[in-house]
């Protein structure tokens, strides 16, 4: 488990610690997307008969240079998501924390071949709920990017950590190749109003950050 949070005064360390965190909650979320049972009918993606188109890449900066790349967390990520499971099948995971003044985000994505991507979003929601550390704030639901762009499904969890409870928002998306949970923190107030949160702003975001992070599997990485 991650070392607990240090008081707010100590901004850097403050900062690492609650990205590292996020990308706890998030990995095991994507993990358990990939290990709980499902799939089948209800809107199923097209990836089991015409195979994977893109993949998930972890650039040096997210949202038009907004975030910046401190750790890439691919590894970690790669050791702990199944490469298989029912409705996910030859996955490859990657991810990475990024910075931006007060602001940490974690973005973690898989690729391969996934049957169902309703099922995919469900479960790595589920996966971020099944924690009794972590409580639903404000429950997730679909937003339209204003960028364009399929809708994504975001919302509001609240984490206790050492006595600290640290608000985090999230957004959930997935297609037929890709799926992608980037989740954000503040440390400039950490326990903040979950229902403060702008959701529709951060899917705006989140929008930006699926057209860059998402490449055809055919082209060289970025």
């Amino acid at each position: 488990m991650p070392p607990p949070v240090p008081p707010k005064s100590n901004a850097g360390k403050t900062w690492g610690i609650v990205g590292a965190i996020a990308g706890v909650v998030v990995i095991g979320g994507i993990a358990s997307a990939v290990a709980l049972s499902g799939g089948g009918g209800g809107g199923g993606g097209t990836g089991g008969t015409a195979g994977p188109k893109y993949r998930v890449t972890v650039p040096q900066t997210l949202a038009d240079g907004s975030y910046t790349l401190s750790k890439d967390i691919s590894q970690q990520a790669g050791t702990s998501v199944p490469h298989d499971g029912t409705n996910e099948h030859g996955i490859t995971a990657v991810g990475g924390q990024y910075g931006s003044g007060t602001k940490s985000l974690v973005m973690v994505g898989l690729y391969g071949t996934i049957d169902n991507p309703r099922t995919t979003v469900e479960h790595a929601i589920r996966g971020m709920k099944d924690d009794a550390q972590t409580d639903v704030a404000v429950p997730e639901k679909e937003f339209t990017p204003s960028g364009g762009g399929g809708p994504l499904t975001c919302g509001v969890d609240v984490r206790q950590e050492a006595g600290q409870k640290i608000t985090m928002a999230f957004c959930v998306w997935a297609d037929a190749s890709t799926s992608v949970n980037v989740a954000q923190t503040d440390t400039a107030d950490l326990s903040k109003d979950p229902r403060s949160v702008d959701l529709q702003e951060f899917a705006d975001t989140a929008g930006k950050i699926r057209r860059e992070v998402t490449k055809p599997l055919d082209t060289a990485s970025a």
